[in-house]
């Protein structure tokens, strides 16, 4: 896809949080509470940040197994309880003990091998969660799968052979549907039905991004306008994608490996970063940093898990 040469451009130089993360990821925002959360998946801490008192208010979960990804559950508030995506499969967390409670498993054949990766809540309710090769197993291979769960009832395969099935999201009006695929460079759309009458069925799959650059797509965030914006892992960027799917602007960090991000109160983005070890100078000290920067836009509303 050809790229627009009047991108809108906002350039970060300071991290916000120096966390030293070996793979931040997840960033999710409490509004309520002014707080952001997110995971470490290597080093299997979950990390919490009130964005009124600032970085000295950061407080971390340490884990036995690694967590993923974060969502809400409706009707609970997100301070005490949280659903996680961990190593086995959904999990909720009692965020004052840090101890979590298996809902469902994914019933993978490779056991050990896999391990959750992203996800999201849809407007039904039901949570969405890729799987790929555990760290520490050789390449990744392309063995992980699309999940979508739903309380009560088994882990239903929607998509099987992915490498590394990264984020899912939704339009504003939650009629189409986005998954990114890192290792083939691609976001996918689809037609959803976000009626219950339809149970939330798919439709109309197309490719809706496909990358052009060095480095891979990896977590997004879409706002209330329909953008996409989409970190890059080994780009030091992230992207600001039109709803129809056209590059129109770029966040630059001073890091290579930009994971994920969000919208947080005031127009803010915030960009979670991964270690660069194999870099040199400000990218490799600031590797796993939190960045933050004002783009003037807004995140779609979450949907919680219906437990």
């Amino acid at each position: 896809m050809a790229e627009n040469k009047d991108l809108q451009q906002w350039h970060v130089s300071e991290p916000y949080l120096e966390t030293h993360c070996s793979l931040g990821e997840g960033p999710y925002y409490e509004p309520a509470t002014n707080t952001l959360r997110f995971v470490d998946i290597i080093k299997k801490q979950l990390h919490t940040v009130s964005l009124t008192e600032g970085p000295s208010s950061l407080k971390t979960l340490q884990f036995d197994e690694s967590v993923t990804v974060t969502a809400d559950i409706e009707g609970r508030d997100p301070q005490e309880t949280l659903l996680v995506g961990a190593k086995q499969g959904l999990a909720v967390l009692d965020r004052k003990t840090g101890k979590y409670e298996y809902v469902t498993k994914f019933g993978e054949e490779k056991g050990e091998r896999i391990r959750s990766n992203d996800g999201v809540v849809d407007p039904n309710g039901r949570f969405w969660l890729g799987t790929m090769t555990d760290f520490g197993l050789g390449p990744f291979q392309p063995e992980g799968s699309l999940y979508r769960f739903t309380h009560a009832t088994p882990a239903a395969r929607t998509r099987s052979g992915l490498t590394i099935p990264n984020s899912l999201g939704f339009s504003p009006d939650a009629h189409t549907m986005y998954f990114t695929h890192s290792t083939a460079r691609e976001v996918l759309a689809w037609d959803y039905d976000p009626s219950p009458a339809s149970g939330g069925t798919l439709s109309n799959e197309r490719v809706f991004y496909r990358h052009d650059g060095p480095g891979e797509p990896d977590g997004f965030r879409v706002d209330t306008d329909g953008n996409l914006w989409h970190a890059v892992y080994g780009e030091a960027r992230v992207l600001k994608i039109s709803p129809q799917g056209e590059l129109v602007g770029e966040v630059r960090i001073p890091t290579r490996n930009a994971t994920c991000c969000e919208l947080v109160g005031g127009g803010e983005l915030v960009i979670t970063t991964a270690a660069d070890e194999e870099g040199e100078g400000e990218s490799k000290r600031l590797g796993g940093a939190v960045f933050r920067v004002v783009v003037g836009a807004e995140g779609v509303p979450r949907f919680g898990f219906r437990m």
